[in-house]
């Protein structure tokens, strides 16, 4: 097998894979799915291995076909870079970037900051998906994500954006009525918005203690709201539903307006999360993925609003 016909049996292998069908995969690459099962075929005597097990309905990897699916991959891609690296030098980076990025994050402070980007790359063009669901960045063609939380370990390269300092916070309506709390123990009598995750988790309020401990503290036995959407959470808080603990990044337009103030400052422990710039580990990197995430990069660290002190929350305590 010529390198030539080595190229299009793995072309013909990761669109299968992908895809599930030669057909499908066929319909992809533009031949018949008789010339994607005559590739992988050919693929796999050269091998010496069988890399899929066939049925009348699905196609099936074998250990070694998994191995070789992600060994392609990272081939394929390197061979893109190395395309798109030679057409940046003739007239900059082109293409189409996908991102992934949650409703909030990604109306406040990336919609504001694309069309730059496309002023300075305007070979470029941008596809976004909002969505707070954690995406599979090969099965659903992703080159960068944005996310906040407490980032679990993976394959992919995450590049810090800002920190998350969280904050409880109420609206002065709510507070007149019910009271303001003064210690911890207090939100046992106060009617509490809680976060939930789309796994299911929901969010604690840890607290300081006097002697320098961590107490965590469920919302959910005294919640009046259980809610997934963190913007959900303010515009709760902001109507006078209750206490809620929210981003001071998606707060601090109410707190700087009075919609909202802060309580518990002193008890109150900000969290350790963070929103970062995720996007897989590649030999290459194509250079319309490169000059986004510069871009970004420097954009966000530009940005005022996500990097407020948490000192200045004392101007909106109560």
């Amino acid at each position: 097998m010529d390198s030539s016909q080595r190229v299009r049996a793995i072309m013909s292998f990761v669109q299968a894979a992908d895809a599930g069908s030669f057909a499908a995969a066929g319909r992809v690459l533009g031949v018949t799915s008789a010339a994607v099962s005559k590739n992988v075929g050919g693929l796999e005597r050269a091998l010496g291995v069988r890399l899929m097990n066939r049925t009348t309905r699905a196609l099936q990897l074998t250990e070694e076909g998994s191995a070789f699916l992600k060994q392609a991959r990272v081939a394929l891609e390197a061979l893109d870079a190395a395309v798109d690296t030679i057409a940046a030098r003739r007239s900059g980076p082109s293409g189409r970037i996908r991102i992934s990025t949650s409703a909030a994050f990604g109306r406040d402070h990336l919609m504001p900051v694309l069309p730059g980007l496309l002023s300075r790359h305007p070979g470029l063009s941008v596809d976004v998906d909002f969505d707070d669901r954690v995406v599979d960045f090969v099965r659903d063609g992703y080159d960068i994500a944005l996310r906040g939380g407490a980032i679990p370990d993976s394959n992919l390269v995450s590049r810090p954006i800002f920190r998350i300092n969280l904050a409880l916070v109420a609206s002065p309506a709510y507070l007149a009525r019910a009271g303001i709390p003064q210690l911890p123990d207090d939100l046992a009598r106060h009617a509490l918005i809680a976060r939930r995750f789309l796994g299911g988790r929901v969010s604690a309020w840890n607290f300081r203690g006097e002697d320098g401990s961590t107490t965590t503290f469920d919302p959910t036995e005294s919640a009046v709201l259980t809610l997934s959407a963190p913007e959900a959470l303010i515009q709760a808080a902001c109507d006078g539903a209750g206490i809620a603990q929210v981003g001071v990044h998606l707060a601090q337009a109410h707190l700087r307006s009075g919609a909202l103030v802060v309580v518990l400052n002193p008890w109150h422990l900000p969290g350790t999360y963070e929103m970062v710039l995720q996007y897989p580990h590649r030999a290459l990197i194509a250079p319309r993925v490169r000059a986004t995430i510069d871009y970004l990069t420097e954009a966000f660290a530009a940005d005022p609003a996500l990097h407020i002190p948490l000192a200045a929350l004392d101007e909106f305590a109560r």
